[in-house]
């Protein structure tokens, strides 16, 4: 199928689903579509997504560091831990689009098997990677990618019922959940939903009322009475119930250990500030911005900011502890000068990767705006959190 044949059917697929829910859907579900409509959504058409030749950067376009760093501290945590030589443990990724990030933890890891350092070669071996990946398209990239360590890395589509003992972790995941784009109504003193609908070949804009909205009471932001009165009519933000739903049953399947992510985000209080009264909801294309969100379904990124506040709670509602929200800058920062600590370390720090820090961490870079999150779980019996 070619690209043209992609998108016509995408689009087709876009304006059955409007025509059939009465003329408008919410843009959530038109993100959904775009993204990851079998063998046609953005993230199911090509692995090549990501990197100079694609459409935007990662952390991991970087080169191997962010993986290297990642590897170890997951070493260092587990390695703490009084019985780690004597049980099997976990690395669970989610999102690893064509495994590349994975790629590089397993080479990290092996390296760590092999040298003399802090870390036990011993507890690499009490290990097993794993992914969490729903698409068998994508799950094909990361087998390729991955082939060298096809006898040590297993594939899952649901949370395991024995639960996770290690690391859940992810990187630039949770940005790419459909989020609910609502508006501020002046007169009515209350939110409404944007949806959308079809024009002939085009999509544009509509708004739903808050009544025929499927968004739950929660999950609009609660507006201060001095804040009600001077914000702006049309006032446009996003909401994520689905990123906040997906890290609580993570959350859930963690009996004991951390769970980590990259993204870039912000507290809640600061999608409400002036600035930002379009929202947060980005298109790119060709490491372009692109001025239409509709516009060519399933040829451009769709991604917003993450709601590191709800997130946050969704962990802490199933039981988890908040040990780290700060900048990837930092926390990169604080990981690598731990690692050159170690015995053995002399010569790790090489300029290549001195390289690849600075473009992790500097602001003009991949520094600016990533955050990190890390919450825990104590090991023990679990709770049956709702």
């Amino acid at each position: 199928m070619t690209a043209d044949d992609r998108s016509h059917w995408l689009r087709h697929q876009i304006r059955a689903e409007i025509r059939a829910a009465g003329g408008a859907i919410p843009f959530a579900r038109f993100m959904e579509l775009a993204l990851y409509a079998p063998n046609l959504g953005y993230y199911e058409t090509d692995s090549r997504r990501v990197g100079r030749g694609g459409d935007f950067y990662t952390s991991v376009s970087t080169g191997p560091l962010f993986g290297e760093l990642l590897a170890w501290q997951c070493l260092d945590w587990i390695a703490r831990q009084p019985d780690a030589l004597t049980r099997r443990w976990t690395l669970l990724e989610c999102g690893a689009h064509d495994g590349s990030l994975a790629r590089d933890i397993l080479t990290a890891l092996d390296a760590a098997s092999a040298s003399a350092s802090a870390i036990d070669p011993e507890l690499v071996q009490q290990i097993d990677y794993v992914l969490m990946e729903p698409s068998t398209r994508r799950r094909a990239w990361q087998e390729c990618t991955l082939a060298p360590w096809s006898g040590r890395v297993r594939w899952i589509n649901t949370w395991p019922d024995e639960g996770i003992h290690g690391v859940i972790l992810s990187n630039e995941l949770l940005d790419a959940f459909p989020v609910h784009r609502i508006g501020w109504s002046a007169s009515a003193r209350d939110w409404f939903e944007w949806g959308v609908t079809a024009e002939g070949d085009a999509f544009s804009w509509v708004r739903i009322s808050r009544e025929v909205s499927k968004l739950e009471p929660h999950d609009w932001p609660e507006i201060p009475s001095e804040l009600a009165d001077v914000l702006p009519d049309g006032f446009t933000t996003e909401v994520g119930p689905a990123a906040a739903a997906w890290w609580k049953n993570a959350a859930n399947a963690l009996r004991e250990g951390w769970m980590i992510t990259f993204d870039y985000g912000l507290d809640r209080i600061e999608f409400l500030q002036p600035q930002r009264a379009a929202g947060t909801l980005r298109a790119y294309r060709n490491h372009i911005l692109s001025g239409d969100l509709l516009a060519d379904p399933g040829d451009q990124d769709l991604t917003a900011q993450v709601d590191f506040t709800s997130i946050a709670k969704a962990g802490e509602s199933a039981g988890l502890e908040t040990l780290e929200r700060t900048s990837q800058r930092r926390w990169l920062t604080e990981v690598l000068q731990r690692r050159v600590k170690q015995p053995g370390s002399e010569s790790w720090l090489t300029p290549e990767r001195i390289r690849q820090f600075q473009t992790l961490t500097h602001p003009q870079h991949l520094g600016r705006g990533f955050s990190v999150l890390v919450q825990r779980r104590e090991g023990g019996p679990i709770k049956n959190f709702k």
